[in-house]
């Protein structure tokens, strides 16, 4: 019985799949039945596992998106068995220093991952999408530190920040052709990227305290939030940036 969330027969390419929030919305789009490719650095067996037990193809493509060079394989590769008609760009980066001490080199490095190498994946699959007039869906997972500051990650901040003005500024351009550009802005989840704040028992405390829902977020509570957005119940949905964050935004 096909549904508003139904994905059947879509095909949707998440970058940094291998784990945390990447696999945990893999995982959710497979189970609504998207068959997944998943792009990253390093092996995503388990990824493939628990998408494979959706009954969904997975295809797996070994590619850093620190530079721009897989970008154009990348689009071949998750082309291959068909239309790609969801991108999620979930790949990201962190560094964590003081701003006085902060360095060219991880300003780079993390603008060069969460925001360059975004913009143009995005740009060479909105063109395969257009190409046969079908349109699609991408969701760019964005941060509370698209709303917020945050202490220690200039970077990251100016990434996020700048990743929620560029799905306002793609849905302007490309509602009209037929594809839906939106984000997600994640709380504070059980990721790689927040275990120096989950080990720090003052820190972790104080995140902790501040979150209505009570607990950190599991990387599986991210997935309904893209189904969504990923879905036809999403048609007329253009430039939002959604918080899941347990209330945190609402406090």
């Amino acid at each position: 019985m096909h549904t508003p969330f139904d994905l059947s027969g879509k095909r949707a390419v998440v970058t940094g799949a291998n784990t945390g929030l990447g696999q945990g919305v893999a995982v959710a789009l497979a189970q609504a039945g998207a068959a997944i490719v998943a792009v990253g650095r390093s092996a995503m067996d388990e990824t493939g596992e628990l998408v494979r037990t959706a009954g969904v193809p997975f295809t797996e493509v070994r590619a850093d998106l620190a530079t721009l060079e897989p970008i154009s394989r990348i689009v071949t590769e998750a082309s291959a068995s068909g239309r790609i008609d969801i991108l999620v760009n979930n790949a990201g980066i962190i560094r964590r220093a003081d701003s006085l001490d902060f360095t060219e080199e991880d300003w780079d490095a993390v603008m060069d991952v969460n925001l360059k190498s975004t913009f143009f994946l995005t740009q060479a699959v909105a063109r395969t999408m257009l190409a046969d007039g079908k349109g699609g869906k991408v969701i760019n997972i964005a941060s509370l530190l698209s709303f917020q500051g945050g202490i220690r990650i200039p970077s990251y901040t100016a990434s996020k920040s700048g990743l929620a003005g560029l799905t306002r500024l793609l849905a302007c351009e490309w509602a009209a052709k037929g594809i839906n550009v939106n984000a997600i802005a994640p709380g504070y989840f059980v990721t790689n990227n927040t275990q120096a704040l989950r080990e720090d028992p003052k820190r972790s405390a104080d995140i902790l305290a501040r979150i209505p829902a009570g607990h950190w977020g599991k990387p599986s509570e991210l997935g309904g939030a893209a189904v969504f957005l990923a879905a036809p119940a999403s048609d007329y949905v253009h430039g939002i940036v959604l918080p899941v964050d347990g209330g945190w935004l609402a406090r």
